[in-house]
Formats: C-alpha cells, sequence, structure tokens
C-alpha cells in the first residue's frame, strides 16, 4: 500500500527553517507519495465567499487533505501563536463542505529561533485544529530551538535528540496512516 503524505508549512518563506523541518519530517516518514500544500490563499472574507464562491487554491487545499492518508504540519512561531497565513489556511479550509482533516492522522512540529522552539505556536495549533477533529499525534513533541543553526548544510538536523524526536513521531504518524 502506498501512502500518500501532505506537507504543510506554516512559512511562506523558500529558505525558511520550517520548510527545512518539514523536508526532515518527510523524509523520515518513508516511502510514499507526497505532496505540499500551498498556502499562499486570499486572506478569508466572507464577503469574498458570499460573491465568488471557494477560492479554487482553497478547494485545491481541502482536497489535498481529503486525499492525504497522513499530514505533517510545520508551523513557526509569530508573536508567541502560529504565523498568520496558517491560520488563515485553516478558517479557508474550514469553509469547506466534507471535513477535509476529519479522523486524519496530522502530526505537528515547528522550529524557530527562539530558546523554546515554537513550543506556543504549536499550543496554539491543537486548538485551531480541534474543530477539525483529526487524529492528532500528541508525541513526542519537536520543536527546534534556535533553528537557523539547526540544520547541517545539506539541511539534515545537527541534534541527534530531535532528530531521535522526530524519527518517533514521523513512526507514530506511519503507523496511524497504516491503521486507517
Amino acid at each position: 500500500m502506498t501512502l500518500t503524505l501532505l506537507g504543510i508549512s506554516g512559512a511562506l518563506r523558500a529558505g525558511s527553517t520550517n520548510r527545512l523541518l518539514l523536508a526532515e519530517a518527510r523524509r523520515r516518514f518513508g516511502a510514499a507519495t507526497q505532496t505540499e500544500g500551498d498556502l499562499r490563499l486570499p486572506l478569508y472574507d466572507e464577503d469574498l465567499e458570499i460573491a465568488e464562491g471557494i477560492p479554487e487554491a482553497v478547494q485545491r487545499l481541502a482536497e489535498q487533505m481529503k486525499a492525504a492518508d497522513a499530514i505533517v504540519i510545520a508551523t513557526p512561531e509569530y508573536n508567541k501563536a502560529l504565523p498568520g497565513v496558517l491560520k488563515n489556511a485553516l478558517d479557508w479550509v474550514s469553509r469547506v463542505k466534507g471535513g477535509a482533516m476529519r479522523d486524519k492522522p496530522v502530526a505537528i512540529v515547528s522550529a524557530s529561533d527562539g530558546r523554546a522552539g515554537g513550543d506556543r505556536a504549536q499550543f496554539s495549533l491543537r486548538l485551531c485544529l480541534t474543530p477539525f477533529r483529526p487524529r492528532l499525534i500528541s508525541g513526542p513533541e519537536v520543536m527546534v530551538a534556535f533553528s537557523r543553526s539547526a540544520f547541517d548544510e545539506a539541511g539534515a538536523l545537527k541534534d541527534e535528540r530531535t532528530a531521535k524526536a522526530l524519527d518517533e513521531l514521523m513512526a507514530g504518524l506511519r503507523a496511524e496512516a497504516e491503521r486507517s
């Protein structure tokens, strides 16, 4: 059975450490068809939704979520919470009928240049995911602190303990996906 893993980065910047962390997580998940969600969406506006319906890019993201066997979300921490682009995407997807993430195995990872590694971003993301009713993988928590120096030139995690926790988290995500 070939699994489909959807990766979502809460950072738009191509060179962000959350994109590096997402790439590491996807690699450590193992063999799978891998897709990546695009969060370059219009700001949620109910007037826009009423006038034009669900934007095509939002519909595509919701369909990627529905089609995935598992989802991994890498989130930076902006001002002690998840970034606006990630929250905006969740707000839009919540308007699409069909429960895009219901009962879907989801893992959360974070990278931040601060000393906490994105713990508040993960906490706020977990709250925002509650209405979607996914099967959140509870641990181990993977929070990469001082992320600008956490990866080597090849994009691999330098810290052995963090790499081991990421391996365990991705193995748990894979096991949940295979159970479905």
